[in-house]
């Protein structure tokens, strides 16, 4: 894990790339800021998180790390150990995580539920949506609840990277440590929550027909595996949906329960 601290004192804002090492927008974007190392009015920690798994192009060594908060010191696997690492360098930060997606191409945040911090920080983010997560866990949430997670768009894409710069040069400017950037302030910026998954069998093949965060109706047709179709049970609206974003499930269900303003 590599950690930098932009201006002085202890930071009490922290943005992090890397927790998963297939995604290097969020890698780049950290990169970035601890080169050009803008003047700051609140100090601000730099964190790229799984050194290993960004060098071996791979999501994780042994476990995801995030879903292995808040981790142990002696813990059995690389990824259960720096969980416990990067809680430390957390503690106490208002953080952005940034990630990076195969289901969508625009930003969108997560939060684990709406509270003061999200209603503050995401309307001056360039993002599409809020989703909260409900209580998940091992996520970062866990060490460091004041946390804004960001998906920057397609994974391994250049624009997931400059979405990622921008979106952090956006956050420090809402947190204070930028406060001369521009940010935008969003009016009706739509809040969704998290529900179940939308399970994906084993196939060769896989289709999606629905669009992310577009309601889908009771009896439409979701996605497809080897052709079987998987059908609707009732209304949602589709979040991290995806054909090959993950080994077990197409994506998941969600809720729209309401709008942030700026």
């Amino acid at each position: 894990m590599r950690v930098e601290t932009l201006g002085d004192g202890e930071p009490e804002i922290a943005v992090v790339g890397g927790i998963h090492g297939d995604e290097p927008a969020g890698v780049r974007a950290v990169e970035h800021f601890v080169d050009r190392r803008p003047g700051v009015a609140e100090p601000v920690k730099l964190v790229i998180a799984n050194e290993e798994a960004i060098e071996r192009g791979e999501r994780y060594v042994e476990a995801d790390l995030n879903r292995s908060f808040p981790g142990r010191a002696d813990g059995r696997s690389h990824e259960i150990r720096l969980a416990h690492e990067l809680g430390e360098e957390l503690r106490g930060c208002v953080t952005l995580s940034l990630h990076t997606t195969q289901s969508y191409g625009g930003m969108f945040a997560l939060v684990d539920e709406v509270r003061d911090l999200a209603r503050e920080i995401c309307p001056r983010l360039s993002v599409d949506a809020v989703v909260e997560t409900g209580h998940a866990e091992g996520r970062i949430f866990e060490v460091a609840p004041d946390t804004v997670e960001v998906e920057c768009g397609y994974q391994g894409t250049e624009q997931a990277a400059e979405n990622a710069k921008q979106v952090v040069r956006e956050f420090l400017a809402a947190t204070g440590a930028l406060p001369d950037e521009e940010t935008p302030h969003q009016t009706d910026l739509p809040v969704f929550r998290l529900g179940d998954s939308v399970p994906k069998t084993a196939a060769e093949e896989y289709e999606v027909f629905v669009d992310n965060f577009e309601e889908v109706l009771a009896g439409e047709r979701i996605a497809a595996a080897d052709g079987e179709a998987v059908v609707a049970e009732e209304d949602f609206h589709p979040v991290l949906l995806s054909a090959y974003g993950y080994e077990d499930v197409f994506g998941y269900t969600a809720e729209r329960v309401g709008t942030l303003s700026g």
